[in-house]
This record gives C-alpha cells, structure tokens and sequence, in this order.
C-alpha cells in the first residue's frame, strides 16, 4: 500500500482545530440562556453565518425572536457615540432586555435604546459586576475578601464593614486550598486569588463561608524564572499534600449573620477539602426556605459519606444519613457534577443518590431519621443528573445513560414517581441528551446529536414536547478543514468480556488504499471520561481531532475503570492507578480495530496525552513497549507518591507504599524504548514540574535518551501557549511516525 505525503497546508488545518480555535468552526451548536423574569424568559446570543445575533424566547408563548433589530440598533448606537458599529459584531456581549427597551454596557459607558424609534442614550445603570465579589439574591450587597478576611459592601450606598477579623494566612476565609485560590492562571487573567467561597442565604441576610486551616500543610515550591518585573528569579510557594501525610486543607464551616453582626461557627468537626471549596463544588448548600444549611462530608478513606443538617442560627449539626461502602463512596459519579441529594417536603424527605446496588440510582429517605423508604429508580442503568422535582406530583425528572442499546453513554432524559412507579423516557428518542434547567423548573432546554450528529437545541415541556426550536448547528466551517465525523466504536476489553467503546478519527483526505500511522489519545483519569457520547468532542477531544488533520489514525477509548457506566466497571481502577485507565483495554482495541481496517498500520503506533493523560502515555510505553513506540507526555503525573492527596488517596485508596508504588513510572523508567517528548510548565501548581523531572532523573541514571521541553511561565493548561506547545507535539509525533 502506499503511504501519504503530509503537506504544509496540514498544520494550517491542525491550527484551526485547535480548542481556543474551534469553536469558530461549529456555529450554534450550543447557547448558554440567560434567564429573565425569574427563568420564564430568557435571552441568548449565537454566531450565525451573518454575525451574531441576540435571541429573546417565551416559552410560555412558544416563541423565538431577535431581540431587536440587530441593523437599526448599530446604526442608531454610531450616530450616537461617534464609534463604528457592525451590526454583526455588536460592541457589547451582554443585554437587558426590558420589554421597552433594551440596555447594555459599549464604549465605556452604559446605553438604553429604545425598542420603538431605536433612540439610544447613556443612562444609569449597575456597573459591571466584579468576579472576585459574590452579589446578593436581592441585589443589594456583595460579599469579598481583603486580606484574609471577608468583607461586605451595599451596592446602595458604597459603606462596607468587615464581617470576619481573625483570618490569617493558616485560617483563610473563603479560600481554597492554595493551588486553586492562589493559581497562576488566576493572575494570567489579572486576578489575584479566586473568588471567595460564600454563599448567600435566599433572604439575602446570611453568608455561609468557611475558614479555611492550613497550619502545617506540606509546603511545594516552585521558581518563577521571569517575574514581570524582569528581576531575579522568584521563589513560589504553595502548600499541597501528599498521600498519607497528617495535615491536609479543612474547612471550618460558618454562617455570617449580616442583620445580627455575629459569626456562627458550625459545631461539628471540620469538612476535608483535599482539592477545592465544598461550597464551590455544591457540597454544602442553603435549604430552599434559608431554615437549614446541608452539607456533605466524607470519612478520609472516602469509604463514607455523610449528609449533615446545620441550624444558620445556633450552629448546631445533626447527622441526616451515613452511608458506607467497601470502595469509594460517591454522591455523582464524576466530581464536577452537583451532587444528586435534595430535601424535599419542607425538609421532611430526602431524595439520595447511591450504588449500593452496583448501579446509580435515587432513593427516598426521611430527612430527620435518615431512615429508607424505598428505592425510586432500579435496573441496569445509571442515574446522571437530577433536573426537576415536582413536589406537587411526586414526580423526578432525570438524565440517566444505559438506556440506549446501541451506546450505554448516551443520555436520556427520564421521569419516575417518588414511590418509584409510572417510569418512563421523556426522550424517547436514541439521541444523546444535553439538558440546562431554569430555576423554576417549568421547561428544559435540551441539546440532542450524537457523534456524527449535530446538535438540535429546542425548549421542551416536562412531557417531551417540543415547545420551540432554537438552534440547529451549522458545521459548515468545520467540514471545510477537512474533518470528518469520528467513527463510534465498540470492542472487547482485554478481558475478552467486557464492551468498552470509543471514536475512531480518520485522517484528512482520508484514502483507504493507504497505510496510516496510528495515535492512542487517552485520558485514564477515574473522575472524568475521555470519550464524549455527543456531538461536542468533550475537552480532549479538539487535541485528536487536531492530530487527525496531520494525516494519522487517531484513537481514543474508556477503558475499565472509567465513569458512566456501572460501579463494578468503575470501582476496575480502585487502588490500580497503575492500569492507567485500563491500557491493557487500549491495546486489546487496536489490534481488534486494526483486524478490520488495514489501513490502520500497527506498526507505526504513538500515544499523547495531557496531565493523567501523561501518565497514561509514559505508562503505554514502559507496560507495552512493543506496541507504543513513540509518546508525548505534557503535564504527567508520572509519580502519585508525590502528587497531591486529594487524587492519590480517592482512586488508589489510603496509603500504600506498594500499591503507591505500582503507579510510579518513575521506578520502572529503565524500560523506556521509544522515542518519548516530555512537556511541562514550569509554573504547574496543580502537577509540579518536579513530577516530571523525577522521571527525567531516573530516565538519565539508566541512560535512556528522550526529548524535555519546560516552559518556564506555562500553568497546567499550558494558557498563552496552547499552540506552540501543540506545534512540538505535532512536529515530535510526525517526525517519528510519518
């Protein structure tokens, strides 16, 4: 067979691709509504192929409407400001629309226009908010921080008074721990910290916060070699756990009693917080009535999780329900999700998610006693999200994924009694569902495509119907690159038992007559799937997508051990970090794809990947040699002994010095073989840079050759650099196996 000639014009079509540029390429694939008149109306702006243009909906009406004429609102706003106005680039990305009229913010000052004779002039309105400061429900104050203590202002008046005195650096209120509060990707942006974690109370008269203890949590450092200010090399430090160590970030709730003036500390022991805020991941929550503050807590081998009820007023806690397990207990199968527990009845009930049945699936439960009542959703299906509740019907709205028969990651969007009858798909279609819900819960708005599929973005009634259309996605652009629609893909894990699926990317100008060179693109991390069900290629997906265009095979799969699906299949990485993922499932795919498709050449295979991803790659290389013959590793977390607790200590259990050890490339670098590129930032707060130079040390002591690029002022994501960093993967990789 004859093998491609790669021409320049690839890596102009690779460029594109790229994730800060493909979003270009799909126009109204997704919207993001912004609700109005407490979510029975919202607006949304979309780039269509005339520009973009701001969209004003009414459910209730069924309609869909410009929000003004997008033509005679520029020419009205350059007559008046002396400025060029396109009409389909308006100045502005935000709008209030005010029946009348609509209001917006351009050219420093803030405009109203008249909806009648598109009459615009400056007038008063609120400035812009501020991202480091939480707004009230009421609209009346806002909630910061100065130094280490929180602080409130009224929008009304401008007076501001602090609402803690005693934080300090090893008890900071409102913070995170130190890679996410103090990260460098926050002062890329100009912020100096992250925004503080808090909480209003629906009333607007209370603050739920948490001082955050840090006193003696393990320092890390890093060099900062080019400070802005040009002068010498900085030293960085941050404090960052390791697996097994004693101390490790807490949070000691507390609820700021604006009306009164009185700090209300919770008396119960404080909430482990090994990565981020629990208030910012939806852990800790106000009651709907401002009565009572929820939150949940895990014991510190994560085998139980608890559900507690805090008095705003007295600081008192009771425990509403414990439940324990033999592997990791988890209230969502992936941390970013909110998890899926709400109080029902004025508090009476308790609607809770579990896999104690070795699937995920909701149960009812008193809220006072904790005491079961039954089990409200059951079968070989996983719940995914809860939607809506409607207390008046006793019905739940939910996504749930494994009710389609061709793909067990696609979603569905489902209803069932709280008595667990009269279950039934509201989609009754085999689509992948997307599903945003307004507070009031009267609709939802729902994205469905799958893979080669587009989306459709309609409003939709409880009942499945359709309401009104919004948008159907236009891939004009992206086809024009020369991409072609992934292929979805199922085959049998290394176990010969096991479906596991992924998306198989064609190259450019794809010719079957040709033998191609084949790329594995994993992420292995047990908190998050590579692999996206929909049209949208998820977060890694542009990086393959890209590679594609360089005229290689790209695969990506979720292996045993990876979210979605049943617990069994996920608990699969439980303590076996080491699997990355299930490579040995990566392995077992290729062979059977390459079966079919002789176009796939397996004797020409790499690997790339990101952060776990990294790992993944070095892990491939040193497990498999004879299959992985070249790798890019960026960002690797090439040593779980040293990276940060919270990871380690999630998915591979409580310490273990062997079991620890077993996920250490670094202690098997000897059987490097292939041609391996190593790429950090050297300002990586979340995986040290010094993760990765462990492996170089260990690579060098047994005289392996390999390729390192650091660079010096890059975070994690590599932000500001994303495509030079791409560009010397893209060069390794084609240089090696083109």
């Amino acid at each position: 067979m004859k093998t491609a000639r790669l021409d320049a014009s690839a890596y102009q079509a690779a460029e594109r691709l790229l994730r800060h540029n493909r979003g270009g390429l799909v126009l109204g694939d997704r919207i993001s509504p912004q609700w109005i008149d407490g979510g029975a109306r919202f607006w949304y702006a979309v780039d269509t192929s005339a520009g973009r243009r701001f969209v004003l909906v009414d459910p209730e009406a069924g309609t869909r409407e410009p929000a003004f004429d997008h033509g005679r609102l520029a020419t009205a706003l350059a007559a008046v400001s002396g400025q060029d106005v396109d009409a389909a680039a308006l100045p502005f990305g935000a709008i209030a629309p005010t029946g009348e009229a609509v209001e917006f913010d351009a050219f420093g000052a803030h405009w109203r226009c008249s909806l009648d004779d598109y009459a615009c002039e400056k007038a008063m309105g609120s400035p812009p908010g501020n991202p480091l400061e939480i707004p009230s429900p009421d609209r009346k104050s806002v909630v910061f921080r100065r130094g280490h203590d929180l602080w409130t202002r009224s929008l009304e008046d401008g007076g501001e008074r602090a609402l803690t005195s005693d934080g300090d650096v090893d008890h900071d209120y409102g913070a995170s721990p130190d890679f996410f509060m103090y990260s460098n990707m926050l002062k890329k942006l100009g912020l100096p910290h992250a925004p503080p974690a808090a909480s209003w109370s629906p009333d607007s008269r209370r603050v739920l916060t948490h001082r955050t203890v840090q006193r003696g949590v393990r320092q890390t450092h890093l060099v900062e070699s080019m400070p802005d200010d040009g002068g010498a090399p900085r030293l960085l430090t941050l404090r960052q756990p390791f697996p097994g160590d004693d101390r490790f970030p807490l949070a000691e709730l507390v609820v700021l009693d604006l009306a009164e003036g009185r700090v209300v500390p919770a008396r119960a022991e404080a909430v482990a917080m090994p990565v981020m805020s629990p208030i910012f991941m939806k852990w800790a929550w106000w009651a709907e009535d401002g009565s009572a503050v929820y939150y949940l807590n895990r014991s510190r081998d994560m085998r139980t999780l608890r559900l507690h009820r805090l008095d705003p007023g007295t600081g008192e806690v009771a425990t509403v329900l414990t439940e324990t397990g033999d592997t990791r207990v988890e209230p969502s199968q992936q941390p970013t999700q909110r998890p899926m527990v709400r109080v029902l009845s004025g508090g009476k009930e308790l609607l809770w998610y579990s896999q104690r049945d070795g699937w995920g699936h909701l149960y009812l439960h008193d809220a006072h006693s904790g005491e079961p009542r039954g089990q409200v959703t059951s079968g070989r299906w996983a719940v995914q999200e809860i939607l809506h509740v409607d207390e008046a019907r006793r019905v739940v709205y939910f996504v749930a994924s494994g009710l389609v028969a061709a793909d067990p990651y696609r979603r569905s969007v489902c209803r069932v009694g709280l008595d667990g009858s009269g279950f039934a798909r509201v989609t009754g279609d085999d689509l992948d569902h997307v599903v945003i819900v307004p507070n009031g819960g009267e609709y939802f708005i729902d994205s469905a495509s799958v893979t080669d599929s587009p989306p459709l973005t309609t409003v939709r009634g409880w009942d499945g119907r359709v309401i009104v259309e919004l948008e159907r996605a236009d891939i004009t652009r992206l086809t024009a690159t020369g991409w072609t629609p992934p292929e979805r893909f199922r085959v049998k894990a290394a176990d010969g038992r096991t479906d596991v699926y992924g998306v198989l990317y064609r190259p450019h100008g794809f010719d079957p007559d040709r033998r191609y060179p084949v790329v594995d693109h994993p992420y292995p991390g047990p908190q998050a799937n590579r692999v996206s069900p929909s049209f949208d290629p998820g977060f890694f997906g542009p990086d393959a997508e890209a590679t594609a265009a360089l005229g290689f095979v790209v695969m990506a799969v979720d292996g045993r051990g990876t979210p979605g699906r049943s617990k069994e299949f996920h608990d699969a990485s439980y303590g076996r970090l080491a699997d990355a993922g299930g490579l040995a499932d990566h392995v077992a795919a290729l062979e059977q794809l390459a079966a079919t498709r002789p176009w796939m050449d397996l004797d020409r295979v790499g690997i790339f990947g990101h952060s776990g991803g990294g790992f993944a790659a070095v892990r491939a290389m040193l497990d498999f040699p004879d299959v992985f013959k070249v790798g890019v590793s960026e960002a690797g977390t090439h040593d779980n002994r040293y990276y940060t607790l919270g990871w380690g200590e999630t998915y591979d259990g409580p310490y273990d010095e062997e079991t620890y050890a077993r996920a250490s490339n670094v202690d098997i670098a000897d059987r490097l073989e292939g041609e391996l590129l190593l790429i950090h930032g050297g300002l990586d707060e979340n995986v040290s840079p010094h993760l990765t130079l462990r492996l170089v040390d260990r690579l060098i002591a047994a005289g392996k050759d390999f390729e390192m690029l650091v660079v010096p002022g890059a975070e994690h994501m590599f932000f500001g650099y994303e495509s030079y960093v791409a560009r010397r993967r893209w060069d390794f990789l084609v240089r090696h196996l083109r």
